[in-house]
């Protein structure tokens, strides 16, 4: 299954990015010689017109091959290069304008974005909106609610929400629903374990309403979802499944207990204490710190630990095609904005350069998600296509933010860069490339020996 998942995942991404820059090149009237899944040695291969359609032997990524493009660095890495003179011709790609130069080679991380969008609306439309299919409170944060919803406050975390005004609660979706489409005035809240009656009063602003919904919080088990490889946690034993018991001694009821505990310890020494298979352990962890912004706009230090919370069931709440899209759009560019921070992050020092892994991460990751189902599976493809686009837009020469870092700098002198010196900068973006890959290999390898 988790090769399987692998093979599919990089085939399809693959592919779908060097068909943007394909496409384009065909827009644009470039001379495209070959269209390579794989790189390296060619293992099958058909012509059609003037391309060469070719399945190679490594399957870490792809190319197309243009006229006229002077990348000799990635024409010996994609075994692209034929030694043979060739004269310039008016559908090179050097000959383009600017403008169709910069579409042809933005068009892959294009094609990756779109695809993402795409998908992720296609799972809100055939499934529906996922929820988490619990009605337990987690936290209320009372600085959010307006003021005649106050009385929320009384609730204790851990208490299961029955009704919302009229609407009977089965999940976490209806929590929030009944808040948010409540008529502005009077509204009652029941309760059970323990049984419970609350009478707050809706006002009449959707936003204040929105506010309600979103000052509560649903429950999340004090459990172990997934360790960040090379994080704290694994450096410190801790193992996805754990049940977590405690923070120096001072018990923990659930996720958001957890979390503050860590939160107010910036790089100290702590003993987590934990089950698992019925034993309590005491675990020994040096904690990482991080910045988190705080909604006044200022910053402050935290602890981190690189635990993940555990993922609870969830249900699906139909929705029109329109909510989809809306939906598909939402959760791209909050993938975006994720995947950004982490970039971020790890330039800065917040998160450990041994959370970064390889091809032994991303099968892992394929693998677990193919487990869990088509919707996830499919949602993980999303999410690492819109991974593949952030990456290559990285202003690295040989990366497709580098062919633009270099189209920029043209724009700005009036001329492009001589052939050397983009070939002496690709041999330097080379290089960066290949020891980041041998970095994340090294964490796979490390983490699969306990190191």
């Amino acid at each position: 299954m988790t090769i399987l998942a692998t093979i599919i995942v990089l085939g399809v991404l693959i592919f779908v990015h060097e068909l943007g820059h394909f496409a384009a090149a065909k827009a644009v009237g470039v001379e495209v010689q070959r269209f390579s899944i794989g790189l390296g040695p060619k293992v099958l291969s058909f012509k059609r017109g003037e391309t060469e359609y070719a399945l190679s032997a490594i399957p870490l990524g792809g190319y197309v091959k243009m006229g006229g493009m002077a990348d000799e660095v990635m024409e010996k890495v994609e075994g692209g290069a034929t030694g043979e003179e060739r004269r310039p011709g008016p559908r090179d790609f050097d000959a383009k304008p600017l403008w169709a130069r910069a579409f042809v080679i933005s068009a892959g991380v294009i094609m990756n974005m779109i695809f993402a969008f795409v998908v992720y609306t296609f799972v809100f439309a055939h499934w529906g909106f996922p929820q988490l299919d619990t009605a337990r409170l987690g936290y209320v944060q009372g600085d959010l609610l307006p003021e005649g919803a106050r009385a929320l406050t009384t609730l204790a975390p851990g208490t299961h929400f029955s009704r919302v005004g009229g609407l009977d609660v089965k999940n976490w979706g209806d929590v929030a629903d009944g808040f948010v489409h409540a008529a502005p005035g009077p509204l009652q809240v029941e309760t059970q374990d323990p049984a419970a009656s609350v009478e707050i009063t809706v006002p009449a602003d959707a936003t204040e309403r929105l506010h309600i919904a979103q000052s509560l919080g649903p429950w999340i088990d004090a459990s172990v979802g997934g360790v960040t490889p090379g994080g704290p946690a694994d450096k410190g034993g801790i193992e996805a499944g754990d049940r977590l018991v405690a923070v120096d001694g001072i018990e923990v009821h659930n996720w958001y207990d957890f979390r503050a505990l860590v939160a107010a310890r910036p790089k100290q020494s702590v003993e987590i204490t934990l089950e698992r298979d019925g034993r309590e352990l005491i675990r020994p962890v040096t904690l990482d710190s991080g910045k988190e912004n705080r909604p006044d706009g200022s910053t402050v230090e935290v602890g981190r630990i690189g635990i993940e919370a555990p993922l609870d069931p969830i249900s699906y709440r139909p929705i029109s095609f329109g909510e989809a899209v809306v939906s598909g759009y939402r959760e791209t560019t909050a993938v975006t904005g994720l995947i950004f921070g982490f970039l971020r992050q790890l330039v800065t020092g917040g998160i450990s350069p041994r959370s970064m892994g390889s091809i032994v991460t991303i099968g892992e990751a394929s693998g677990s998600a193919a487990r869990a189902g088509l919707d996830s599976f499919l949602r993980f493809m999303a999410l690492f296509s819109v991974n593949l686009a952030v990456l290559n837009l990285l202003p690295i020469p040989v990366l497709d933010g580098g062919h633009l870092l270099f189209l920029g700098i043209e724009a700005v002198r009036g001329r492009p860069l001589s052939v050397e010196q983009r070939l002496r900068w690709s041999n330097v973006g080379f290089l960066i490339v290949m020891a980041i890959m041998l970095w994340a290999l090294s964490n796979d390898f490390l983490r699969l020996f306990g190191l």
